[in-house]
């Protein structure tokens, strides 16, 4: 008899976990995104222009050096101009900073990566980066009217070969989706 016991507390145990993991398997509800907003995600890695001035190695001089330290640049500083950006949504400003490099010697790329939940409908999107040693404007600057649907990711990239900002829908079953927004063009780029 007392096995039988031991064998019928074993399965109401078992029973009582199995039970415990089949409803927090599935509640409480859990929303990672609320159904009526969109997301906003800024992903920028960018590298100022430099601070010090690059020449070209005469080959008298590239011959002068040790076998292992030959290149044919040399610059007097490795750091580079910190990148400044903006970003507004409606004319209210999400973004506004100056991100400096990383880099021991302030030598690499700036980045930034930011999300904001905004509210689903049609929106005015400006971005701007400054990269060079100017003190006023922007060297690369797009405005976009854009349709953000309810849970809809917009993915703002910056890439200077491809002209500026690209703003895309974050990838989905199709794959990711260039926009063209209402009314603009596809990139963005220095004015």
């Amino acid at each position: 008899m007392p096995r039988a016991l031991r064998y019928l507390g074993q399965v109401l145990v078992y029973g009582l976990i199995a039970v415990l993991l089949g409803f927090f398997a599935d509640s409480p509800v859990y929303q990672r995104f609320p159904e009526d907003q969109g997301q906003l995600t800024l992903n920028i890695a960018h590298s100022g222009e430099r601070l010090g001035e690059c020449r070209r190695l005469t080959a008298e001089e590239i011959a002068a050096l040790p076998p292992l330290e030959r290149k044919p640049m040399i610059c007097e500083d490795r750091g580079r101009q910190s990148v400044v950006v903006e970003v507004e949504l409606n004319g209210e400003l999400l973004v506004g900073e100056a991100v400096q490099p990383s880099g021991l010697f302030g030598d690499g790329p700036s980045q930034l990566y930011a999300n904001f939940v905004v509210p689903s409908g049609r929106h005015r999107l400006v971005a701007r980066l400054r990269d060079s040693d100017r003190t006023e404007g922007f060297d690369y600057t797009r405005e976009e009217t854009v349709e953000i649907a309810p849970r809809q990711r917009l993915v703002i990239e910056f890439q200077a070969e491809f002209g500026g900002f690209i703003f895309t829908e974050a990838p989905g079953p199709d794959g990711p989706r260039r926009l063209a927004g209402v009314g603009g063009p596809t990139l963005g780029g220095r004015p």
